[in-house]
């Protein structure tokens, strides 16, 4: 919610969400703010656990009224509704404030970035087979 709050009013698919979800954490990886969470071994595996909660956390949001869904040629793409800023400012934690900071960091990394530059990214950053597993489409994202 934080990311799609941060880049309203720009739309990213699952696999985006899920990637922009392991870098707002990681910004240091690509050149942003101090990392929020620790730059431990085999952090590879962090995207296969993700995609799951994002998954999730999009489909309580889109139930909460907090974020939006379309569907276009590239498939089903979600946005931060106007009314998630009023969830977003509510978080008040230390950690939500930083989180914050990185994620309008990240908003303004991405206006620079494509989604092919950012598929090279998290390939160099995080591996190959991450990217490929990320693409594709599992049978619980065809419903």
């Amino acid at each position: 919610m934080v990311v799609l709050d941060a880049a309203f009013p720009r739309a990213f698919d699952l696999s985006q969400l899920t990637w922009l979800d392991h870098l707002v954490v990681h910004t240091a990886d690509i050149g942003g703010p101090v990392s929020l969470h620790p730059d431990i071994p085999q952090r590879t595996g962090e995207l296969l656990v993700r995609r799951r909660l994002v998954e999730d956390g999009l489909n309580l949001m889109r139930r909460l009224h907090l974020v939006d869904s379309d569907t276009t040629d590239d498939g089903i793409v979600y946005s931060a509704r106007e009314e998630a800023s009023a969830f977003v400012d509510s978080l008040r934690s230390v950690y939500a404030r930083e989180l914050r900071q990185r994620a309008e960091w990240l908003a303004q990394y991405l206006t620079k970035t494509s989604r092919d530059e950012l598929a090279q990214l998290i390939s160099d950053r995080i591996g190959r087979w991450a990217v490929e597993f990320q693409g594709e489409v599992s049978p619980h994202d065809q419903s």
